[in-house]
């Protein structure tokens, strides 16, 4: 009877669209709270502070700063597990496989940059979120690519993720070098202390988990105490993670991945989501999309990342530095193209950091975010639809 009963949940959360609807879901429901007559309550529960204190020790965060700085901390952890993997051992580990999706990854990156500074350029308070439309959601992108079902060859759905986790990989090494404060140099130096206590552990072939975890709390409060963002400790910690390819013994990476893939992307980013998606649209009008900071961000995620990832993809293959993918056609890399300009978590990440404590520019961020990710979502659907369609 259990089972019976809990047999389309377990199919459910198998399905590879499942973590882009749950993380949809939960951003519908973040804008109809904040729009709502709880949109008070809301907010108010987002900025209560939480501490914790041991004896001299006392760590004083608001619920918004947890999720943002020590749950994604979790969120960059696994991100950089299966960035590692993919370069040890898959698709990013064959030069000739990882070149197209790196190519398209940077204009990906470079185009929808270009965009918002030249929206922004005569703007120079708004002109540092210029990082806010040059990354992908994984999550939506895939889970949007996954409802086309059998139509959408496997070495398409390869390419997107490909990219998108070079794309993840990007904005990693965007923020740790111009979204950092001003340097702690005391907890900086032990933050290196303990990664290469770290380091020592994967050099000595050390598989269990535990010694891992307690020197990366330690190495997530001196990161956050440093001036770098305390996300990065989830990076670093990732990166000491012992995996070897070739090898069929135990590996400690593919174990967390594992792990702790549910747990990110049916709690993790959906709570992002509830907390940052929330945006009040009382006077939203069409003016207030043409502002700099939404306009920038809305071109960059739509024109600014199908431009970047298509053009960059087909002057690749077509000077012979890359190959297609096989059973794939142009139409079909274009419809890709513009699914990449879903950015949703990535893009209100960077937005929390291009403008914290601004609530005037985060709502900007919010609506161009989604408005961005909306005409992405639409158009990359709908043009797949398509060119599927049709008899090759």
């Amino acid at each position: 009877m259990i089972n019976y009963i809990t047999s389309p949940f377990r199919w459910f959360f198998k399905l590879e669209s499942s973590s882009g609807l749950v993380l949809l879901f939960a951003a519908i429901i973040a804008l109809f709270i904040s729009n709502s007559i709880y949109s008070e309550f809301y907010f108010q529960l987002l900025n209560t502070h939480f501490a914790i204190s041991v004896k001299n020790f006392n760590l004083d965060l608001s619920v918004i700063h947890w999720i943002n700085d020590a749950l994604m901390a979790v969120f960059f952890f696994v991100v950089t597990l299966e960035i590692k993997r993919e370069f040890v051992q898959g698709e990013l580990s064959n030069p000739k496989q990882a070149l197209l999706p790196i190519i398209g990854a940077v204009g990906g990156m470079l185009i929808p940059a270009i965009f918002y500074i030249i929206i922004n350029i005569n703007t120079p308070d708004t002109i540092k979120g210029w990082a806010i439309p040059s990354a992908t959601d994984i999550a939506f992108s895939i889970g949007v690519l996954s409802l086309l079902g059998s139509r959408i060859p496997v070495s398409l759905k390869v390419f997107l993720m490909a990219l998108a986790i070079i794309d993840d990989l990007g904005a990693i090494i965007i923020i740790a070098f111009f979204y950092t404060s001003e340097l702690n140099y005391l907890n900086l130096g032990l933050l290196l202390i303990t990664f290469l206590l770290l380091i020592f552990l994967n050099k000595f072939k050390i598989k269990k988990f535990t010694p891992y975890l307690i020197i990366g709390i330690f190495l997530w409060f001196f990161t956050h105490g440093s001036g770098i963002h305390a996300t990065i400790s989830g990076v670093l910690l990732a990166l000491s993670i012992p995996h070897r390819s070739g090898t069929k013994d135990f590996s400690l990476l593919l174990k967390l991945e594992h792990l702790l893939s549910p747990y990110v992307a049916f709690g993790i980013m959906p709570l992002f989501a509830l907390a940052n998606a929330g945006v009040s649209l009382k006077g939203l009008s069409l003016e207030s999309l043409l502002n700099p900071i939404p306009l920038g961000i809305l071109c960059g995620l739509f024109f600014g990342k199908q431009i970047g990832v298509f053009l960059f993809s087909y002057i690749s293959v077509k000077l012979k530095y890359a190959q297609m993918p096989n059973n794939v056609t142009w139409g079909k890399l274009y419809g890709v193209a513009l699914l990449t300009g879903i950015g949703f978590t990535m893009s209100l990440f960077v937005g929390n950091l291009a403008f914290p404590e601004n609530i005037n520019n985060m709502n900007g961020v919010k609506i161009g975010v989604l408005s961005g990710s909306l005409l992405s979502t639409l158009a990359g659907y709908f043009v797949l639809l398509f060119v599927t369609s049709k008899k090759e």
